[in-house]
């Protein structure tokens, strides 16, 4: 398994990062590793709902299918998705309101055979990414 995270305080409410953070069709904007949501993203924002995104990590294109696990408005959206190779992907972002501003926090981890043979690269490139998505998640919202 490989575990990574990335956390930032963003100069904006909790309501505006939220918005764009569930925008997605601005995903590609600020989301690091995203490409494309061929069929659009999910239909309905809610616990259950389920959609397929493109990837791309360490320079490799990825396809996962997406189950939303948690859903708290303004606060939590977690997401865990099966990719190639017998990969299974977990995405959590998790909002905290202070003051006008709100510290973001992203937690990832990557779990299958495949991950092991590779987990000190995946973690440094995901560990990138996540922090080029929230450096990219503030200069839309602030």
């Amino acid at each position: 398994m490989a575990e990574v995270s990335a956390e930032a305080r963003i100069e904006a409410p909790a309501e505006k990062v939220w918005a764009q953070l569930t925008d997605f069709t601005a995903y590609g904007e600020w989301n690091a590793t995203h490409t494309s949501f061929p069929n659009g993203g999910p239909d309905t924002l809610e616990t259950g709902a389920t959609f397929v995104e493109n990837m791309k990590l360490m320079g490799f294109p990825a396809e996962v299918t997406w189950t939303v696990e948690e859903l708290e408005t303004t606060r939590v959206l977690a997401i865990r998705g099966k990719g190639p190779m017998g990969v299974n992907v977990g995405t959590r972002y998790a909002l905290a309101a202070d003051g006008a501003a709100t510290t973001v926090r992203i937690d990832g981890e990557f779990t299958g055979a495949a991950v092991s043979l590779m987990a000190g690269k995946l973690k440094d490139s995901a560990t990138a990414a996540l922090n080029e998505s929230l450096r990219k998640l503030a200069g839309l919202v602030t």
